[in-house]
């Protein structure tokens, strides 16, 4: 069976989550990307503590393709040190999650 995840990353803009999602999909990286936000976040960048409005993309994926993801997200996302993390998909419906295999170019 294929492992399922979610990755998640985040942007400073709706303009530019919807291009990561849409760019991801449209490779076929993720079957499905879905956006959040804003959201506020605080954290700690160049020794001092910032707050900001970002927006956040869920790209719903296969441990095959995340290799390939994490690169894409890397290589297009504007941020110096974007966030990319893999959550494992502990449990799913069958449906779904063969949907989610066939639709990723590694399914």
């Amino acid at each position: 069976m294929t492992l399922a995840l979610t990755v998640l990353t985040t942007t400073d803009s709706a303009e530019k989550a919807e291009e990561l999602a849409r760019g991801a999909v449209e490779a076929r990286l993720a079957a499905c990307a879905q956006i959040s936000g804003p959201v506020t976040s605080v954290y700690h960048w160049k020794n001092a503590i910032e707050t900001s409005q970002e927006w956040q993309v869920f790209f719903k994926t296969t441990e095959a393709c995340y290799d390939t993801l994490e690169a894409h997200i890397a290589r297009v996302h504007d941020y110096d040190t974007p966030e990319i993390l893999a959550l494992p998909v502990v449990r799913g419906s069958a449906a779904y999650l063969a949907w989610l295999a066939e639709e990723t170019s590694a399914g």
